[in-house]
C-alpha cells in the first residue's frame, strides 16, 4: 500500500517546516510513504523550503489558483504517482499528523471510502460562539443537503481511497470540502469520521477573508451543487410558489363565479394564468435539467472509467 500525503500550499514557507516535521514515518498498513507539496503560485519561496525539507514530489501552479484547484492538482499528482491512498492535509499546521494512522485505518479496512477529521467545533477555544454556531449550521445544511453524516464538513484533513479519488471532479472554485462531500453522498460513497484536537492557529486564514465572505461564499457553492444533483427538484421548489399562487387567484374567481359575483375578481383569472404559466415553464425547465442531469452521469461515470484505464496502463508501461 502506497500512501501520498499532499498539502496543498500558497506562501507557506515559514509554517511548512513544522508542518512536515509532524507528519508519520510509519504507518501500520502502509508500505511506502511518500510526500506531495502543491506550490499554489506562492512568491515566498515555498517550493524551495519544501525541497530543503525533502519533500518527495512537488507541483506548481504559474500563478495562484485557489485552494480548490490546488486540491485537484494534488488529487491528480497523486493518482499519477501510484497512490492507494491520498491524506489531504493543510499546511498551516492546524492538524496533528499523529492522527494519520487513525485517518486511514477505516480505508485500510474496507470500511469507508473518504474519512474526514472532526476537529470537535465545540472545543477550539480559539472560535468565536458565533463562528461555532455558523459552522454548525453549515455543517448541518451540507449533511441534510448530501445526505451524508458528517459532523465537521469544512474539514480539510481527510484520507481518500484511490478510487474515490478518481470519482471525484472538483466543480468550484472556492472550496473542495463542501464539493467533494455532496459528489460523493451523491454518488453513494461511504464517509466516516474521526475525532481529532486541533493546534492552534499561527496566521490568520487566508481561505477566510471575512466571516461575510466566507457565508457567502459557502452559501453560494451549496446552493450551486444541490441545484447540479438535485435539478428537478430544485427547480420544482423554485415554481412551487408561482403555481399556488395562481391556483389560489384562479380559486378566489371561481368561488365567487359559483356564488353569483360574476363580475368581480375577474382580473384574478388573467394574473393567475400568468403566474400558472410561469410556474410551468420552470417546472419544464426542471425536467430538461434533470434530463441533462442523467447524460452528465453516464459522461462522469465514463471519464472515472477513462481515468481509471489511463493510469492503468501508465503504472503498466512503468513496471516494464
Amino acid at each position: 500500500m502506497k500512501l501520498i500525503i499532499q498539502i496543498p500550499c500558497y506562501n507557506e514557507a515559514q509554517s511548512l517546516p513544522q508542518t512536515v516535521a509532524d507528519l508519520p514515518t510509519h504507518v501500520p498498513g502502509i508500505a511506502c510513504i511518500e510526500t506531495l507539496v502543491v506550490d499554489d503560485g506562492s512568491t515566498d519561496g515555498t517550493a524551495d523550503v519544501a525541497r530543503s525539507l525533502g519533500i518527495t514530489h512537488i507541483v506548481k501552479h504559474r500563478q495562484n489558483m485557489g485552494l480548490a484547484r490546488a486540491f485537484q492538482t494534488g488529487l491528480d499528482a497523486a493518482l499519477r504517482l501510484g497512490a492507494d491512498i491520498i491524506v489531504n492535509t493543510d499546511a498551516d499546521n492546524q492538524y496533528p499528523g499523529r492522527y494519520i494512522p487513525e485517518l486511514v485505518a477505516p480505508v485500510l479496512a474496507g470500511k469507508a471510502d473518504i474519512v474526514i477529521a472532526n476537529r470537535q467545533i465545540e472545543r477550539i477555544e480559539h472560535f468565536s460562539p458565533i463562528k461555532k454556531l455558523l459552522q454548525k449550521l453549515g455543517s448541518w445544511t451540507v449533511r441534510t443537503v448530501s445526505g451524508t453524516d458528517v459532523p465537521d464538513a469544512v474539514s480539510g484533513f481527510r484520507a481518500y481511497t484511490r478510487d474515490t479519488a478518481l470519482r471525484l471532479h472538483i466543480l468550484t472554485n472556492f472550496s473542495y470540502t463542501l464539493d467533494t462531500i455532496i459528489q460523493a453522498g451523491k454518488q453513494g460513497l461511504i464517509i466516516e469520521s474521526i475525532p481529532v484536537e486541533t493546534n492552534g492557529p499561527i496566521r490568520p486564514s487566508r481561505l477566510q477573508r471575512s466571516m461575510g465572505h466566507f457565508i457567502k461564499a459557502q452559501a453560494s457553492t451549496i446552493l450551486r451543487l444541490y441545484a447540479f444533483y438535485e435539478p428537478l427538484r430544485t427547480f420544482s421548489y423554485i415554481a412551487l410558489p408561482f403555481i399556488l399562487s395562481g391556483l389560489v387567484l384562479w380559486g378566489r374567481f371561481f368561488y365567487t363565479y359559483l356564488t353569483g359575483a360574476t363580475n368581480q375578481f375577474i382580473q384574478s383569472v388573467t394574473i393567475g394564468t400568468g403566474l400558472l404559466l410561469v410556474g410551468l415553464f420552470i417546472f419544464l425547465f426542471g425536467v430538461q435539467a434533470d434530463i441533462t442531469s442523467k447524460h452528465r452521469q453516464m459522461t462522469q461515470e465514463t471519464l472515472y472509467r477513462l481515468k481509471k484505464l489511463e493510469l492503468e496502463q501508465t503504472q503498466t508501461e512503468d513496471s516494464r
